[in-house]
């Protein structure tokens, strides 16, 4: 917090330091009714440094965001025969099972685009890329949602139209890798997007084209772009991964790290010893359509024993092996596409 003007009190008659502690103990949800107390308290609680000073403290809670599908504005409700759901995102609060769902982003109103790709990035949700829900159309779109003032923005266009492409977020950026373009070419190429400078940078290319590859970050050291396949091999899905380290800026290459054959779209988690696991694999119910979303020292893992089946929603705790079922109201019961952890 050196950053931050602490020449006059946060709070009348009490020293900077427990003023600020007193605004770091509000709860996120009070952020936004906070900043319209005044300008210096809207600068704060605006602002990067305030964030990690609460995360720092413990102050954060760990949410997941799910792309899931609706219809009609309610997950599961009826739609016309062959119509396509719409997606929207659902957000789920671990420590007090609650649901809620964000509002529509703005120019999208009935609809995020189908298959757009979801990041966490210092405690705000970043959405990019996927097909136009109108003309199905790929976009270049990234749309940024801040818990703090709890409205949609719209960031720089990606590079360039891709879909099924992989991401990860570190440090305050998101990178991307693979994917196909607009005529359903394969991709070798990667790029990163800065947040707080709103710009994209190119990274080296992968080792080879990987359309559909799934992204993963390991701790604050490296982005891994898991399988995929290339132009000429049609989803026959790579055993390897390329694998980006933050600090050196290089990438290398990972052998054997997944079932040659298996598609690792939402399904890659991080086992024991730092090794890939698939969440798949953990029971029958969650084997078809799965995805697995860390929140601290558990896992939210949704999936259906069967195409078409049901969606299951359970917490699996690391080491233990067993899933446990969670209760879940018929508005957030759809068919989840993909998400991600954000800490808020």
């Amino acid at each position: 917090m050196q950053s931050f003007d602490f020449s006059t009190e946060l709070v009348p008659g009490l020293p900077s330091e427990l003023g600020l502690e007193c605004l770091t103990w509000l709860p996120y949800s009070a952020h936004m009714l906070a900043s319209r107390v005044c300008r210096r308290w809207r600068d704060l609680l605006q602002s990067q440094d305030f964030y990690y000073h609460r995360r720092k403290l413990g102050y954060t809670q760990k949410v997941a965001c799910l792309v899931q599908a609706f219809s009609s504005g309610v997950v599961n409700g009826p739609k016309k025969p062959g119509e396509l759901p719409s997606y929207g995102v659902a957000v789920f609060e671990s420590v007090n099972r609650c649901w809620y769902k964000l509002p529509p982003v703005p120019k999208y109103p009935k609809g995020l685009p189908l298959f757009c790709q979801p990041a966490s990035c210092e405690g705000k949700l970043v959405v990019m890329g996927g097909w136009n829900p109108a003309s199905y159309d790929p976009v270049t779109d990234v749309f940024i949602y801040d818990f703090t003032t709890q409205q949609w923005r719209q960031g720089k266009d990606m590079p360039s139209k891709r879909s099924f492409f992989a991401t990860g977020a570190c440090s305050g950026r998101v990178y991307i890798a693979g994917g196909h373009d607009e005529n359903k070419n394969a991709l070798r190429t990667a790029w990163v997007y800065d947040l707080r400078d709103d710009e994209w940078t190119q990274l080296g290319e992968l080792s080879k084209e990987r359309d559909e590859c799934e992204g993963v970050v390991i701790g604050e050291d490296e982005f891994w772009v898991v399988s995929g396949y290339g132009t000429e091999s049609q989803g026959q899905f790579d055993g390897s991964a390329d694998v980006y380290g933050f600090k050196s800026g290089q990438w290398r290459v990972a052998e054997g790290v997944w079932e040659p054959g298996r598609c690792p779209r939402s399904n890659v988690g991080i086992g024991k010893g730092g090794k890939l696991m698939n969440w798949a694999e953990l029971d029958p119910g969650v084997r078809v359509g799965s995805c697995g979303i860390t929140l601290g020292d558990r896992v939210l893992v949704t999936g259906s024993e069967h195409q078409g089946g049901v969606q299951g929603f359970y917490f699996y705790l690391g080491g233990k092996g067993k899933l446990e079922k969670i209760s879940v109201a018929d508005e957030f019961s759809g068919f989840v596409q993909s998400g991600c952890c954000v800490e808020i």
